[in-house]
């Protein structure tokens, strides 16, 4: 990680949810003062750690505005997202009035706040489309394929502007696939979280195509701690936050089957539209520009995914045995 020193006060967008709530961790772990802004929305299982101001509202709202001016942070996080890419897809005009023009807003809101440093959550697959070549190199120009990835590079492009306007360092990551505990699995999106909650059941995985598409899977660990490294850093511009690894969609799902020791076979369903084909992304800069590299490997972070889903079916059986008891 960078040798810079994180900035004392940090506001994180999203903070109650899946990547949030292990990055606020860490950056508790750091000694640093947090605010989390988060309508709760896509919370995971999980309580703030002590000391860390929990706001529940919207992050584009008046009251995360007043909750920001109160706060003074030197920096802010920007984790709350709307959906996926289906659902940007079902209704693109509601979601850039939900997503874009809410993200638009809590950057205006940081600025207004006194922060001098503001990293938002991107996305490597919806952003790149097609690439030309891979791994996919920050250089490469964004193509997306999808509403969901038109409205990533939108928030790229405003966060850019404010930081040329505001005279203030920004940076987006632009993350792979992200899988890991506290993880949704009962959503439409996250492919490892949704095949655990499905194995742990007794439910046989579904694989939307024919499962060779790749995807560059990384754990939300790593995620987190590319975020610390983010927030210290000065550097303004895009980031890719991967593993620089292809994994197809098959072999993810067959290695959590025999983990799982499931006796079935996975099921096909068509082809989701405006899903990319193939992604993994270059990492080259993430090295030079925050001194940051992946640690999980793809079969440990497997493992230690689905003993968490497993842990968690098992919590909830006994939650209900002593509902029925009482």
């Amino acid at each position: 990680m960078t040798e810079m020193a994180l900035p004392e006060r940090v506001a994180v967008s999203g903070g109650a949810g899946f990547i949030g709530s292990h990055t606020v961790e860490l950056l508790v772990g750091q000694r640093c003062r947090v605010m989390v802004i988060d309508d709760l929305s896509h919370a995971c299982p999980w309580q703030p750690p002590p000391g860390v101001e929990l706001v529940v509202a919207d992050c584009g709202s008046e009251e995360a505005a007043r909750a920001l001016a109160n706060f003074r942070p030197e920096a802010v996080l920007h984790l709350a997202a709307r959906g996926g890419v289906q659902r940007a897809r079902r209704d693109p005009a509601a979601h850039v009035r939900a997503a874009v023009a809410s993200t638009v807003g809590f950057f205006q809101s940081a600025v207004a706040a006194g922060a001098r440093r503001i990293v938002t959550a991107s996305s490597g697959g919806a952003t790149y489309g097609r690439p030309p070549r891979l791994p996919a190199s920050e250089r490469m120009r964004p193509a997306p394929l999808s509403a969901y990835g038109a409205s990533k590079v939108a928030e790229e492009v405003y966060l850019a502007c404010t930081g040329r306007e505001y005279g203030i360092s920004t940076m987006a990551l632009r993350y792979g696939n992200v899988y890991g505990e506290r993880q949704d699995g009962t959503g439409e999106a996250g492919l490892v979280a949704i095949t655990c909650n499905r194995l742990v059941t007794g439910t046989a995985p579904v694989i939307n195509g024919d499962g060779q598409q790749t995807r560059d899977f990384i754990h939300v660990s790593d995620v987190a701690a590319a975020n610390l490294a983010a927030l210290a850093s000065r550097r303004s511009g895009v980031v890719n936050v991967g593993t620089g690894q292809e994994t197809s969609v098959g072999q993810v799902v067959a290695a959590l089957v025999r983990l799982a020791g499931f006796p079935g076979k996975p099921s096909h369903a068509s082809a989701l539209p405006g899903e990319v084909r193939r992604v993994c992304l270059d990492t080259a800069r993430a090295r030079r520009w925050l001194g940051w590299t992946p640690r999980m490997s793809l079969d440990r972070g497997l493992r230690c995914t689905f003993a968490y889903f497993q842990s968690a079916l098992a919590d909830s059986s006994r939650f209900r045995e002593l509902d029925r008891c009482e």
